[in-house]
């Protein structure tokens, strides 16, 4: 969804409005969370009950959520005054600590977990947003996040604190969400607007949601461990100058589905505001939609960057689009090296060949071939290379692990943040993180 994107929605109800529960469970074992301006106060949401979201469920500022390992919690199916999120509001924080043996999942009213929702069903619900205080680069240093309408004071989000904590969410999957709340405006599986590195977000599964799997507006959060798969739209999109660290993407669009597998935009009020969108992503695993759909690998726009390194793209029509249009454009933050990519392997992108892996577009989605030649002599001279090296993308199964990775040409890692490893992409032969706790793995999808 583009953060462009904003709706005055009368919603009002939706925060005061309770709906019976269609999923058959005693009254001891179901807990109905239903939307409260109180929010719903410090708590602990535990695994020995289920919880279903009945509207825009928020976390008020000043209070705090825990969620136990192994909770499910569930959302009520619907859209626009019937569509249910949860919403951790800025000042407010949540601890959702999920374990490999004990994730925590949240899906929609109806899901039994054992199939009766199928895997790529998407828009049943809304999703997870997730709202801070650290930087977003607009006039004003705030901004509304999207699916929210702008008269509930509690989707502001941005501030001044780089550092800025939400809490913990690790182990965490989130299914069937993205439903529409207006006319082409969807919820993402997350959304963090102005999340600060304070918080700890890792090993994070998206499936299936209707719009991006994960959004970012803004913030200096880190990411690690974050799997995306099936989603309507783009994987990953990285917005309002986020400029936080990320290690071990996994992205799969799968056969004619979504957009991009990673959309950076810049900013909007102004556009050359600072910071810049510059995330910067070591060792991702990027799966495309096949070569029917005619959609870019990674756009960059509004003057966002963004630098990729140690990492594998596959299976995309189109290749890199950076826009140009002057000042404020992305283009600027390719010569000021603030895009880039550094040792990575491409394989059935675009026509595989070097040549077509890039392009510089003007605002009518022209090429300017002097700028193109200036971003393929880039990524050539940056040691990328086109090569099979055994990621699999035909048939319903992913193969996203590979026993003859190259160790040659690895990038050095920037910060002791990163887990350094010997290895593109995303995982290692020895290293399958999805396995066991996501959907992903338990429907054998990816190995």
């Amino acid at each position: 969804m583009k953060k462009t994107v904003l709706f005055i929605f009368a919603v009002l109800m939706v925060f005061t409005s309770c709906r019976k529960s269609d999923y058959e469970l005693t009254a001891d074992e179901l807990q109905v969370v239903a939307a409260n301006a109180g929010g719903v106060g410090t708590t602990t949401w535990t695994s020995d009950k289920e919880y279903l979201l009945d509207g825009f469920v928020f976390v008020n500022p000043g209070q705090t959520l825990i969620i136990e390992k192994g909770t499910v919690i569930r959302a009520k199916t619907g859209q626009g005054v019937n569509a249910s999120a949860l919403v951790v509001a800025r000042g407010g924080k949540i601890f959702a600590q999920g374990t490999k043996d004990e994730p925590i999942i949240f899906t929609c009213d109806g899901d039994d977990l054992k199939g009766s929702i199928d895997v790529y069903t998407r828009g049943l619900w809304g999703g997870v947003i997730i709202l801070g205080n650290a930087p977003v680069n607009t006039t004003s240093g705030e901004a509304y996040i999207e699916g929210i309408p702008l008269s509930e004071p509690r989707g502001v989000y941005g501030g001044d604190n780089e550092a800025d904590n939400s809490g913990v969410f690790e182990y965490v999957s989130i299914r069937h969400g993205g439903t529409d709340i207006g006319t082409d405006n969807e919820i993402n599986g997350l959304t963090l607007g102005g999340v600060g590195k304070g918080t700890r977000i890792s090993h994070i599964e998206v499936i299936s949601n209707k719009d991006d799997g994960i959004e970012l507006f803004g913030g200096s959060v880190n990411l690690k461990n974050i799997a995306v798969a099936f989603c309507g739209d783009d994987a990953f999109d990285f917005d309002l100058g986020y400029h936080g660290r990320c290690q071990f993407l996994l992205a799969i669009q799968g056969e004619q589905v979504g957009d991009c597998l990673a959309e950076h935009d810049g900013g909007v009020s102004p556009e050359d505001g600072i910071p810049y969108t510059i995330p910067e992503i070591y060792n991702a695993t990027f799966i495309g939609s096949g070569q029917s759909l005619i959609h870019n690998l990674i756009t960059f726009q509004d003057n966002g960057g963004g630098i990729y390194s140690n990492s594998i793209f596959v299976n995309q029509e189109l290749g890199i689009t950076v826009e140009y249009v002057g000042d404020a454009s992305s283009y600027e933050r390719l010569e000021a090296g603030d895009l880039a990519f550094n040792n990575n392997i491409f394989y059935d992108v675009a026509e595989n060949t070097f040549e077509s892996l890039g392009k510089v577009m003007d605002q009518s989605f022209h090429e300017i071939q002097d700028k193109s030649d200036v971003l393929i002599l880039d990524i050539i001279s940056n040691e990328n290379e086109i090569e099979n090296y055994g990621i699999g993308y035909s048939g319903a199964s992913f193969k996203v692990t590979s026993d003859s990775l190259p160790v040659k040409n690895l990038s050095s890692y920037s910060s002791d943040w990163y887990d350094w490893v010997d290895y593109k992409g995303a995982f290692g032969p020895e290293d399958n993180w999805i396995e066991g706790w996501t959907l992903l793995s338990q429907e054998g999808l990816a190995e």
